[in-house]
């Protein structure tokens, strides 16, 4: 019996088979190319120090990809730089965005895995239904509810209050976090993984939920818990919309990093010569994500993929 025909097969299969390994990644490379490019543009103009010995820009930031004097000015600028008569006040926008940022992570990151546990470990009326609800309010984005959000904390003094620009702050927290336990999903999906004996078990020997939620869910959650926290620190970090709103134009001193880094460009003070030093901004604001996301990659990708085994 020949077995030519199976061998020109295998061999045509094989073929078939490298070349859409090469095609996938001809196409990947693409996509990244388009995704790293501006990247890489913002950074090398960060670096950009084009100025000739009377101070003047040498043609624009456009000019040229690469810059033709690299240097640090623009990062030791933007340390000092003043505006609406505050000193150092990039060092206060990052300051106000990492207490809002860390504020929230504690704050979410309690209430999403709270729900979570509640949803997966707990049963009780109406709850199909509330997983139904919350899924088809997470269709619609956050930002649908600013005006409604930013009238009610007006209306009770944390949004665009002269007399205490610091409550907008308060407010900006509460806007963050108030809302964070509907995206229980991933966690949920971590939780039924856990087996309910262990709760079971927990209750007869006489713990409360909080108790089993507290000493026995957490401490064997440990990548999910460092996956939710990550993803509610780097929410109110990068976050430009509801930080804009909320603050709105009071105190230069007690804006967040995003609002700062606008104002620097499009306020009525602004400067579009200012745009390497928001580009320095920039790169700083995406040291400490850049950073999380290396440290903590391991048991990021963990929580992603243990909260997608079951829903």
């Amino acid at each position: 019996m020949s077995t030519t025909a199976p061998k020109k097969k295998y061999r045509s299969q094989k073929a078939a088979k490298r070349a859409s390994l090469a095609a996938s990644y001809v196409v990947l490379t693409i996509l990244s190319l388009i995704w790293i490019i501006p990247i890489l543009w913002i950074v090398l103009t960060a670096f950009r120090n084009d100025l000739n010995e009377s101070g003047e820009i040498i043609g624009t930031v456009t000019s040229n990809f690469f810059p033709n004097r690299p240097g640090f000015q623009n990062f030791a600028d933007l340390f000092t730089f003043k505006m609406n008569g505050v000193e150092f006040v990039f060092l206060r926008w990052m300051g106000n965005t990492l207490l809002v940022s860390v504020v929230c992570c504690i704050l979410s990151t309690f209430l999403i895995l709270s729900v979570a546990y509640c949803i997966s470990k707990l049963r009780f009326k109406m709850r199909k239904g509330f997983m139904k609800f919350s899924m088809i309010l997470g269709l619609f984005p956050g930002f649908m509810s600013m005006i409604a959000i930013y009238y009610l904390l007006k209306s009770i003094g944390l949004s665009g209050n002269p007399d205490n620009p610091a409550l907008s702050l308060v407010g900006l927290m509460i806007a963050y976090s108030a809302g964070a336990g509907m995206g229980f999903q991933v966690a949920k999906g971590f939780f039924d993984v856990i087996p309910n004996s262990l709760v079971e078990s927990a209750k007869l020997d006489g713990c409360t939920n909080f108790k089993i939620f507290w000493k026995i869910i957490l401490p064997l959650s440990k990548p999910i818990i460092i996956y939710t926290a990550l993803m509610a620190f780097t929410g109110p970090w990068m976050d430009f919309i509801f930080a804009k709103v909320i603050i709105g134009s009071t105190n230069t001193a007690y804006w967040t990093v995003s609002v700062g880094l606008y104002s620097m460009l499009y306020s009525d003070k602004g400067n579009p010569d200012y745009f390497t030093k928001f580009a320095a901004g920039c790169v700083m604001v995406g040291i400490p994500i850049t950073a999380l996301f290396m440290f903590l990659q391991r048991y990021y990708v963990e929580g992603v993929t243990a909260g997608a085994v079951k829903g």
